[in-house]
């Protein structure tokens, strides 16, 4: 109970612009749950997607490849069925390189959005305590000018106390919400570098089949 009314005391006393850093804290977690959730369910269903066509890539099978690839709503899936298409139309391995890469750019920002807000709203919850902590001070001042000389020392210093409350919590809410910035950037960089390494695999995959179907023909 007392840890209870600790903080709410503690929030009582930074004034107003507590609120508006709640607001922060709010948005930001939200956001941060989203995001983790998001990018979490996105690197499972890539996995499970390039397991499910890679047979078919190295058998040749690129229709029942492009198949799997249509019907899925995973973030590689959009890279394949985009490969996969350029093979009937495409003889050099470039064309479709570079017709892969398009579709990467298609998708890298569906899985950084919204990410970038979290250092925003960090940087918004410091200023906003900043921003309370000189207000406060400003009326504390204020209000010790006209009090008893022989009152002032105390009621300036419990008056600054107050209004660091502000300062404080606003950093309490910042650090936090640039550890997940930092955290989620790292799981979006470690996706696209997957989608890049799978990009690789795909191309190497279909080369290698080709070079099977000369010797094949030249065999013949």
């Amino acid at each position: 109970m007392d840890v209870y009314s600790g903080i709410v005391g503690f929030f009582q006393n930074g004034g107003v612009f507590m609120y508006p850093i709640v607001i922060v804290l709010a948005l930001g977690l939200a956001i941060a749950v989203e995001r983790w959730i998001y990018l979490s369910k996105t690197s499972v269903s890539n996995r499970m997607l390039w397991n499910k066509v890679t047979p078919f890539i190295q058998a040749g099978k690129f229709q029942e490849a492009v198949n799997v690839t249509s019907k899925s709503k995973a973030a590689i899936a959009t890279i394949l069925t985009y490969g996969l298409h350029r093979i009937k139309t495409a003889a050099r391995r470039d064309d479709i390189e570079k017709a892969m890469e398009e579709s990467l750019m298609e998708v890298v920002p569906r899985l950084e959005k919204r990410t970038h807000y979290l250092a925003t709203f960090a940087n918004v919850a410091t200023l906003l305590g900043l921003l309370g902590t000189i207000i406060g001070l400003i009326r504390a001042f204020t209000a010790v000018a006209a009090a008893n000389p022989a009152e002032k020392a105390d009621m300036l210093s419990a008056s600054i106390s107050v209004a660091m409350n502000t300062t404080a919590f606003g950093l309490m809410v910042a650090i936090p919400l640039l550890l997940v910035h930092t955290l989620l950037q790292s799981k979006t960089t470690e996706i696209v570098d997957s989608l890049e390494m799978a990009s690789v695999k795909f191309l190497n995959a279909i080369d290698e089949r080709r070079k099977e179907q000369k010797t094949a023909a030249a065999g013949a």
